[in-house]
């Protein structure tokens, strides 16, 4: 998983305006890297998913999840401003769910490769508390409410600013 990662985050380097057109083939490409050999299905998803912790059910049809990554690739298109489009995305895949594994670290990087587009460090969410981190996906998913998300982002963020550079 590790290595995987590494890989993606090399692509996204090597490739920095790979998602300057986002596409729902570039997510798919992204989360192909970081599941590689780790026995997880590629592709959208086809069957019904759940979420620890809540009752919030994503999408199961998956014309339906394609249709609302579609959306979300025109949200994310159409807006300029950098910080914007890598929050859109790393709470608008993780709702999604999009895939059967790994959308927590799709979200992540395809977060991060609009970070470095933009010419700002990535963030690594490396001292956030995992509780805090799974509440405030949940009070997202559960009440459409991203303050608190918005809120660790934006300290991750100024963490990674602070602290490597």
């Amino acid at each position: 998983m590790l290595l995987n990662h590494k890989e993606a985050i090399d692509f996204i380097i090597d490739n920095s305006d790979y998602l300057s057109t986002l596409s729902v083939g570039k997510i798919e490409n992204i989360h192909s890297i970081l599941i590689k050999e780790l026995n997880v299905d590629r592709n959208l998803r086809t069957r019904r998913v759940g979420i620890t912790g809540t009752n919030y059910k994503p999408l199961d049809n998956e014309f339906q999840i394609r249709e609302a990554l579609e959306d979300v690739c025109k949200l994310v298109n159409n807006r300029e401003n950098i910080f914007e489009k890598a929050f859109l995305l790393l709470v608008m895949i993780s709702y999604i769910q999009p895939f059967n594994d790994g959308n927590k670290r799709t979200a992540r990087i395809l977060s991060n490769a609009q970070m470095i587009a933009g010419g700002y460090c990535p963030i690594s969410f490396r001292t956030v508390d995992s509780v805090d981190y799974k509440k405030a996906m949940l009070l997202f998913y559960e009440q459409n409410n991203m303050t608190a998300f918005k809120n660790i982002f934006i300290d991750q963020f100024e963490f990674a600013v602070n602290t490597y550079f």
